[in-house]
């Protein structure tokens, strides 16, 4: 995420945060930037210098001023007048960073070797919100090649407990012996 990501990212929470409507333009948001991801041309056409910066405004405003609030939309303006509409993406992520850090939630990322229960997610969630004192909100992915065990992201740190770690810190072991 880029510096202007964060900046313009963050101030978009805060007018959210000021105007009472986080929920509103973050769903709203995840939606453009999904609908973006699936039509990268159009990033591409809202970029290109070839248009006056009048044509790509008015582009924003005929595909989105029925479907956004008019915040995200000025929102999404100001990044096209600054050549930055390609930061999209980060000012997403930059937003659903300071909306995660208001609200207490702490984002993870889990691997298993084959899928959780729900019963094992509930206990984990459990256990993770126990140790950070925070609402964790766990991202599941099922990578069989761990063979076992679990391995935890969570804010830059990273716990494995997987069957893969445990072989490969006994290979690493018996080779340092040799």
């Amino acid at each position: 995420m880029t510096n202007l990501a964060k900046t313009y990212g963050g101030a978009l929470y805060a007018l959210a945060q000021e105007e009472k409507m986080e929920e509103q333009l973050l769903g709203q948001l995840k939606a453009v930037c999904a609908l973006l991801d699936e039509n990268p041309e159009y990033t591409q056409l809202i970029e290109s210098r070839t248009l006056a910066k009048s044509e790509r405004l008015g582009l924003l405003d005929e595909a989105f001023a029925k479907q956004v609030h008019v915040y995200l939309l000025s929102f999404m303006k100001i990044l096209c007048e600054r050549g930055a509409f390609g930061q999209l993406q980060g000012c997403l992520d930059a937003y659903v960073k300071a909306y995660n850090e208001s609200h207490g939630i702490m984002p993870a990322t889990v691997v298993t070797a084959e899928a959780l229960t729900d019963n094992q997610r509930a206990r984990l969630v459990a256990a993770l919100e126990k140790k950070t004192g925070k609402t964790v909100v766990v991202d599941v992915k099922v990578d069989p090649s761990i063979g076992g065990g679990l391995r935890v992201e969570m804010e830059g740190m990273r716990y494995d407990n997987t069957v893969a770690s445990k072989l490969e810190n006994l290979r690493r072991a018996l080779s340092a012996q040799s």
